[in-house]
């Protein structure tokens, strides 16, 4: 992009794009065929690849980067340091009946990659925000529905639907053409195999089957090797799962022979999570 930043005719239009009210940090690329409106927001080392769409309340953090086609709308604010390549959509209005106009966001953390074709939509209410953390990726063709929560880390392959107010945990894997029902909540770590779908939670630390509807296989165990958890973690989370999915306990009878046999941090975690649930959790395959 710095082709950009030495052409004086570029120059001349970032001079007349401040003139008419649009912040602009001290180096930026935009290409002539972008359209920014008036009140848009630019931070510093931003640049804006050739007929990007920028709408007036957006914020785009200092370091973004947009790829060709990119339309970003609404009250949407990217951090720093995110790249969004190209035809990605984000900050349109939900596809929700219910959506009666009104102000409402989508905000995205730092250093977060959207690719190609990647649409988010913002909240559905009033002052509602579909949020994405720090340090994720969304690769091609995924979609974030109204109102959706994605923790930080997490990573969402190609084509996967998330439905509205979903929520999703810290460095979650979400595979694949895998399909998450609505209010749907997936735990920290866990792991969506390909072609998932799932209308119940998912638990922290667990992998679903792939090309199953609501089943668990087991632990995440090469998720939780490479998120620096110890042999000892595992083995306490391992057992953890053996009483919650292959004993011949309720959830309940379960959550409470948990609760008494052991004291850490990661099993609280799981039946706290499960506790919680308004959907009841995945079931276990045998």
């Amino acid at each position: 992009m710095n082709f950009f930043r030495d052409d004086p005719s570029i120059l001349a239009l970032v001079s007349l794009i401040q003139a008419e009210g649009i912040y602009i940090g001290q180096v930026v690329g935009i290409h002539p065929s972008a359209v920014i409106e008036e009140g848009a927001t630019l931070g510093e080392n931003v640049a804006i690849s050739p007929f990007c769409y920028i709408d007036r309340h957006v914020q785009l953090g200092a370091g973004c980067v947009l790829g060709p086609h990119v339309t970003i709308l609404g009250h949407t604010t990217l951090g720093k340091d995110c790249r969004v390549h190209g035809g990605a959509i984000i900050g349109d209005i939900p596809q929700d009946v219910t959506y009666q106009g009104g102000v409402s966001y989508v905000t995205i953390g730092d250093r977060c990659i959207l690719r190609e074709g990647v649409t988010i939509h913002r909240g559905t209410k009033p002052e509602a925000v579909t949020q994405v953390g720090n340090d994720c990726l969304l690769m091609a063709h995924s979609h974030l529905a109204h109102d959706v929560q994605i923790g930080n880390q997490v990573i969402i392959a190609n084509g996967a639907l998330v439905a509205g107010y979903a929520h999703i945990g810290d460095r979650a894997f979400i595979s694949g053409n895998c399909l998450i029902h609505q209010f749907t909540r997936v735990g920290r770590l866990a792991m969506l195999s390909g072609g998932t779908a799932v209308q119940k939670d998912v638990p922290p630390f667990a992998m679903t089957h792939s090309l199953s509807r609501n089943t668990i296989m087991g632990l995440n165990v090469v998720g939780l090797r490479r998120a620096g958890f110890t042999t000892e973690e595992r083995q306490l989370l391992k057992a953890a799962f053996t009483i919650l999915y292959r004993s011949d306990l309720n959830t309940t009878q379960a959550i409470a022979q948990l609760k008494d046999i052991f004291h850490s941090p990661l099993v609280t975690e799981l039946w706290q999570f499960i506790e919680t649930s308004q959907r009841g959790i995945c079931n276990f395959i045998r």
